[in-house]
């Protein structure tokens, strides 16, 4: 499910900053549209990241090229879909924005299409399931890791967005969209469900 989708607004995450301005998060869902069981632990607390339907699945290259960054190491951290958990995530944002990429992406993995880009970056994957390196080539569609929940993630998803550059603190965020099934490209509105191939 499409999340903070820039079919809805720009700066579809609140924020120009890292370059995420057309940044787009993808939930994984059940066929209910639910990404986890509903019950009192969401409602008031934090929940385990293996509860949840995405959390583990396939991440795929979007786009051919080369590997520029592989970074691993983050932790998967639990959940937070209630309310006052939420918030009282929210107030640590500012402090993983000062901790710098790995602190606000977690786990993840940049393809740059060529040389001088764009970059192409895949973010909050699952800690320890990276299966490619930097200087590695890839083919769109090859596998580069699982959903998970590191870096500045409230829930399992995966954080997509294009830039300029890998220089994050000046990189600008590129309109991005997707090949749908009749390969005209497209950009999942706010709350649509997509299907992979």
């Amino acid at each position: 499910m499409a999340r903070n989708s820039p079919a809805r607004r720009v700066p579809s995450h609140g924020t120009r900053l890292f370059g995420s301005s057309h940044a787009i998060d993808f939930i994984g869902v059940d066929a209910g549209g639910r990404s986890a069981p509903w019950g009192l632990r969401a409602a008031l607390g934090t929940e385990p990241p293996e509860r949840f339907t995405g959390f583990g699945r396939p991440v795929l290259a979007p786009i051919a090229g080369e590997v520029v960054i592989a970074h691993q190491g983050e932790p998967d951290h639990v959940a937070r879909r209630s309310l006052p958990a939420g918030l009282w995530y929210l107030l640590g944002q500012a402090g993983r924005a000062r901790g710098g990429a790995a602190a606000i992406a977690g786990n993840h993995v940049v393809v740059a299409a060529s040389e001088h880009g764009p970059f192409v970056l895949l973010a909050h994957l699952r800690e320890g399931s990276l299966r490619v390196g930097a200087g590695d080539r890839v083919a769109a569609g090859d596998p580069v890791g699982e959903c998970g929940n590191s870096g500045n993630s409230i829930q399992p998803h995966v954080h997509v967005q294009a830039t300029d550059s890998i220089q994050w603190q000046s990189a600008r965020g590129l309109p991005i969209r997707f090949r749908g099934a009749d390969g005209v490209p497209v950009l999942p509105a706010e709350s649509q469900v997509v299907t992979v191939p």
